[in-house]
């Protein structure tokens, strides 16, 4: 399903309503089982160590990959994600949907448990 927003922007989504995100979109790979996704910018202190426990999560989680987006670089999918603060962390399934979505600095018993409901 595709439904067009204000603007002409377009927002691809699944029937239940959450948006699928591409390999393209995101500048990195997905995961085969899940795909940690950050929202960071260069001198957000949470973000660096954010990037600790996604990097640290997604190494010790076979299937899982870790994306970095900088928001200042990619204005365009921060608004149409509705990105307010970073980091903000989206948690995708093995087809790129968004499952789950936190702002601020996760633990990694959250995020551990977060990617239970993306595999």
């Amino acid at each position: 399903m595709v439904r067009a927003e204000s603007g002409g922007r377009r927002r691809v989504s699944t029937e239940d309503g959450a948006v699928r995100l591409s390999e393209a979109e995101l500048g990195g790979a997905l995961g085969a089982r899940a795909t940690l996704v950050q929202f960071s910018t260069a001198f957000c202190q949470p973000c660096r160590a954010t990037r600790r426990v996604l990097s640290e999560v997604a190494g010790m989680v076979d299937g899982v990959e870790h994306v970095e987006v900088d928001a200042e670089e990619r204005l365009e999918l921060v608004r149409r994600l509705e990105v307010r603060r970073t980091p903000t962390v989206l948690v995708l399934d093995a087809d790129g949907r968004v499952v789950r979505r936190a702002a601020g600095q996760p633990r990694t018993v959250d995020v551990i448990a977060a990617l239970g409901h993306a595999m």
